[in-house]
């Protein structure tokens, strides 16, 4: 196998639950081949280097196998190899998250009739 779409490498590495969630990321450019942004159909070979972004997990990772089917988590995590910054900089993000909380992290829609109040309270 000389090579593999993007989106069917990122949902067989397991970085997106779906194909078409992993196409989306893609053609969004959330997902960028040896540093250039790319399209979901393109062609991606052993060696390449990619960054991903997915949510608030950001990962780079070069490619050591090419998989079109979608197997167990081990397995998957045999196609790829993540660098060491990209590493260190998830956990240290993963303990910032533990230890601090975002200030709207409870808000959830439209104030109830009660948040309003509480602001308004605040306000004057």
């Amino acid at each position: 196998m000389s090579g593999i779409r993007l989106d069917k490498w990122l949902w067989a590495a397991r970085f997106f639950k779906t194909r078409s969630l992993a196409s989306d990321a893609v053609g969004g450019g959330k997902v960028k081949v040896n540093g250039a942004p790319s399209k979901p159909a393109r062609e991606i070979k052993v060696g390449d280097r990619l960054d991903i972004f997915n949510g608030e997990t950001r990962w780079q990772v070069t490619i050591h196998g090419l998989s079109e089917k979608r197997g167990p988590a081990p397995e998957a995590r045999l196609l790829y190899e993540e660098t060491a910054e990209s590493v260190a900089a998830r956990e240290a993000e993963q303990m910032r998250r533990q230890f601090t909380r975002e200030p709207a992290a409870e808000i959830h829609g439209r104030p109830t009739k009660r948040d309003r109040r509480q602001i308004n309270r605040f306000g004057q």
